[in-house]
C-alpha cells in the first residue's frame, strides 16, 4: 500500500497559539477520502463550529476528485466531526471563552479511517507573530553553525 500522506496546517502554528489537541473523526464521501489519499485538501481560514450537539469543520476545502463519477461534489460543504459528546461540549463552552477558538492542524489516516487533528488554539497578536518568526529562524542558523 502506497504511503498515506499527513496533510498539516502550517499557516495555523503561524497565527495561533495551541493550547490542547484533540483527535476526531470526520464523515466523507468516497470521493473525498481518495482526494485525500492524493492529498488534495486546503485548510485557508478553516475553523470548527459547534452547533446542534455536534462539531463541524468549515471552510476546508477538499478538492473534487476527478474521477469522481457522476454525482457531483461541492468542496466547501461542511463536515461533521466525530468527538464523544463531552468532548463537544467541553469545545463548545471553551470558544465561547473570548478569543479562543478550535482550528483543524492535521489530516491523516490511522488504520485506514481519516482522522482530523484539531486544537483549541488563542490568536497571537502580531508582534508575537514576528518574534516566533525571529526564534524559528535564529534556531535554524544555530542548527546550520553546529552541522558545520
Amino acid at each position: 500500500m502506497a504511503d498515506t500522506p499527513r496533510i498539516e496546517n502550517r499557516k495555523a502554528r503561524q497565527y495561533y497559539e495551541f493550547l490542547e489537541f484533540f483527535e476526531a473523526g470526520i464523515v466523507l464521501t468516497g470521493p473525498e477520502v481518495k482526494s485525500l489519499r492524493a492529498g488534495q485538501v486546503s485548510f485557508g481560514d478553516s475553523y470548527v463550529e459547534c452547533r446542534g450537539g455536534e462539531a463541524y469543520v468549515l471552510g476546508m476545502r477538499i478538492a473534487p476528485y476527478d474521477r469522481g463519477g457522476y454525482a457531483a461534489q461541492d468542496p466547501d460543504r461542511d463536515k461533521k466531526l466525530l468527538l464523544h459528546s463531552r468532548e463537544i461540549r467541553m469545545l463548545a463552552s471553551r470558544i465561547e471563552q473570548k478569543g479562543l477558538t478550535v482550528v483543524p492542524t492535521k489530516v491523516y489516516f490511522k488504520h485506514g479511517k481519516v482522522k482530523l487533528e484539531v486544537a483549541l488554539a488563542r490568536g497571537r497578536k502580531l508582534f508575537d507573530q514576528r518574534e516566533e518568526l525571529k526564534r524559528r529562524a535564529e534556531a535554524r542558523d544555530a542548527e546550520r553553525e553546529l552541522a558545520r
